[in-house]
């Protein structure tokens, strides 16, 4: 075995085609979602990376040799993604149809016929999209050091995915101010006469090898932070203990028109 199948082996754990033939199939995992009532399309997989494979996804990182000095924080890759970064990929569908098909079998066995019109981490259209993602961006924040608020480049598509390792934050959204005409008509609590939206501020608490998913509204009328200055980082009345933070995105080019 090479040390690139055992570092993939550690990370996402065997698998046959068994495995992944259908959703029944799917190993059971100590993962769940969590849904932000109060943005339409943010969903967060807790335990997406399980504790015991965060070390080996580091390691995979770790590896590429893009933060060997310390005024190297950030890592771009486009079209051809590290094998670790087409596992997540994989991983993501898979954690997301097995949600889709255990919702769906909840609706058939309660008859709930309005339960089939809820809301899913990721809408089919981008779900099945080939390939999922192309893009991949890898930081590696210290401790004090964050990213400021702002809505990902139009530049790429719809459905956008952040996965958290090492140290606990608190990530914000705030609703958009002065929305274009075609995104005022995409949400509900636009003031039409001031042309804004009201002023709303969401954060939660994002755990070490936790998963977001940002679709739709969360994706283009939100703007999401995270401050890790004194005051900004606390959660329940507690300041959080940081440590280094690296998280990785994967995003999807828009194709050329």
């Amino acid at each position: 075995m090479d040390e690139e199948t055992r570092v993939l082996k550690d990370v996402f754990g065997e698998s046959s085609e068994s495995e992944i033939d259908t959703p029944q199939s799917q190993p059971a995992m100590n993962y769940s979602w969590e849904r932000l009532d109060e943005i339409n399309g943010l969903w967060i997989c807790r335990g997406f990376i399980q504790p015991e494979r965060q070390s080996s996804l580091l390691s995979a990182i770790e590896q590429e040799g893009w933060f060997t000095k310390a005024s190297f924080n950030q890592a771009m890759r486009f079209g051809d993604l590290p094998e670790w970064a087409v596992e997540l990929c994989g991983l993501i569908r898979d954690v997301v149809c097995l949600y889709d098909f255990i919702h769906e079998d909840n609706c058939v066995s309660t008859q709930n016929a309005k339960c089939k019109e809820e809301p899913t981490p990721l809408a089919p259209d981008l779900l099945w999209r080939e390939p999922l993602f192309d893009q991949l961006i890898v930081n590696a924040y210290q401790p004090g050091e964050g990213i400021c608020a702002h809505v990902d480049l139009m530049r790429f598509e719809d459905g956008i995915a952040i996965i958290s390792l090492e140290s606990s934050c608190v990530m914000h959204f705030t609703l958009v101010r002065e929305p274009s005409s075609s995104s005022k008509n995409a949400y509900e609590n636009v003031d039409e006469d001031a042309g804004v939206f009201r002023d709303m501020c969401v954060p939660f608490l994002l755990m070490p090898g936790d998963l977001v998913l940002m679709s739709g509204e969360a994706r283009y009328l939100w703007k999401h932070e995270i401050n890790r200055k004194p005051g900004f980082q606390m959660w329940k009345g507690q300041e959080i203990e940081q440590h280094r933070r690296i998280s990785v995105t994967l995003r999807k080019l828009c194709q050329p028109r």
